[in-house]
């Protein structure tokens, strides 16, 4: 069969099968249906020429290294549950529409949530149904421009371009049906310890609020401080935050651990570098329906808050100091004017931090499971170490360096945006093994 055969063959065959973008890449290079016994006439990017090749059954797809193929990560079953997907996310958008929702603001906010959570999915894959069906176009175009080698290339790039933002959009959707952290959108409390170092880890721990501060108010976030215990010298002994916002805990997770310090203190004549640490807790707010609490564990007493307030805090028992006797968990309040108050306060902090425990549990058996390398998820990791000499922020789980200076002025972003998409490589490399 001559090769001026073959082409026509080609172009017949092709115009009869109407190839689809789920069976074929042309920019890859050389394609054959599975059926088929003549050549296919496909521009190979790979070497800027077009190849022609005959088959005997077999396919054969030549593919941009970096190109998944639709086949191989969007399948029918993939299909179904995206389709499902957005068939949820249109009935709660027409839920927002009705009139008993509307006068529920309790139930308007959870459809709104609901909504919101399935979104970027939803509009990720309207854009690849999109973008798909200019793949169909392009590639007919090019099956219909005969001898015409401008518009043959036209339809090329057309097709390469179109692939390339399919690629992204595969590995987008991908990450956006990752299993989500239950306590991502959750609001929470964050408690700073000074460690080993004395005054200087004192300093150190304020430094840290310092730092947690400006990156909360860049997010838009409400901060209050729910109890604290000054050093002497300056900073804190310890201090606990109640932050409110979007997300919170998905992105402040990644600060818990041991934070080790470098540097010469301000108390220290002879110029010798110390090194001092603190702890920081990151606590998913939690409520009655996550943490079931036995009145019998729990042990209570009230004694006078004493210092600014007047008469009431000095002369009234509004302090409360509330122990959890399973768990040897102590708090006392004294935040609040009345004993009420700070009772519910110190009972809603020990249900954050027992909530907190059972979370901690779970995060280092499922990293355990899948042999993370960020880290083992216990609160007494050392997860950073800051060196003033060197003007270097290490962080120890990513094995990387970051500016000081950008630490210290509250841009922490780019180390939580380096955690994130750490732990989702590890969630797709696992997801693959386990398919």
């Amino acid at each position: 069969m001559t090769l001026v055969t073959n082409l026509v063959a080609t172009f017949i065959l092709l115009s009869q099968l109407h190839v689809r973008s789920q069976a074929f890449s042309l920019t890859g290079g050389i394609t054959t249906n599975k059926n088929a016994r003549c050549a296919f006439l496909l521009p190979c990017a790979n070497h800027h020429k077009w190849c022609v090749t005959t088959t005997t059954g077999s396919i054969q797809q030549h593919r941009r290294q970096s190109y998944v193929a639709l086949g191989m990560t969007i399948d029918d079953a993939m299909r179904k549950r995206l389709d499902g997907i957005a068939r949820s996310y249109q009935a709660l958008t027409e839920r927002l529409g009705d009139p008993d929702v509307i006068a529920d603001s309790n139930l308007l906010m959870k459809v709104m949530s609901d909504r919101a959570k399935s979104e970027d999915v939803v509009n990720a894959y309207d854009e690849y149904s999109k973008l798909s069906e200019e793949l169909q176009g392009a590639t007919e175009l090019f099956q219909e421009a005969g001898d015409d080698q401008d518009m043959k290339e036209m339809a090329r790039m057309e097709i390469k371009e179109i692939e390339s933002k399919l690629d992204d959009l595969e590995q987008q959707i991908q990450v956006l049906l990752l299993p989500k952290d239950p306590n991502d959108d959750r609001n929470v409390m964050i408690e700073i310890r000074a460690g080993t170092g004395g005054s200087e880890a004192n300093i150190f721990a304020g430094d840290l609020v310092d730092v947690y501060r400006k990156y909360m108010n860049n997010q838009g976030w409400k901060v209050s401080i729910i109890d604290e215990s000054k050093g002497d010298d300056g900073g804190y002994k310890s201090i606990t935050l109640d932050v409110r916002g979007d997300m919170v805990y998905s992105k402040m997770k990644w600060e818990a651990g041991v934070h080790r310090v470098q540097r010469v203190p301000a108390t220290e004549s002879q110029g010798r570098v110390h090194t001092s640490t603190a702890t920081v807790a990151v606590m998913p707010e939690c409520d009655e329906v996550d943490v079931k609490i036995d009145p019998k564990d729990i042990e209570l007493s009230t004694m006078r808050s004493g210092g600014a307030g007047g008469q009431n805090v000095n002369k009234v028992e509004t302090a409360v100091d509330l122990l959890h006797k399973p768990t040897g968990i102590r708090i006392k309040c004294t935040q609040e004017r009345s004993q009420l108050k700070n009772k519910e306060l110190a009972m809603k902090m020990l249900m954050s931090r027992l909530y907190d425990m059972e979370n901690e549990k779970r995060e280092m058996e499922e990293r355990a499971k899948r042999g993370s390398q960020i880290g083992t998820g216990a609160r007494s990791e050392k997860i950073r170490t800051y060196n003033w000499k060197d003007s270097r922020c290490s962080d120890h789980r990513l094995g990387q360096n970051f500016a000081l200076a950008d630490f210290l002025s509250g841009d922490i972003g780019k180390m939580i945006d380096a955690m994130i998409a750490k732990d989702q490589e590890e969630k797709l490399k696992a997801l693959s093994e386990d398919t």
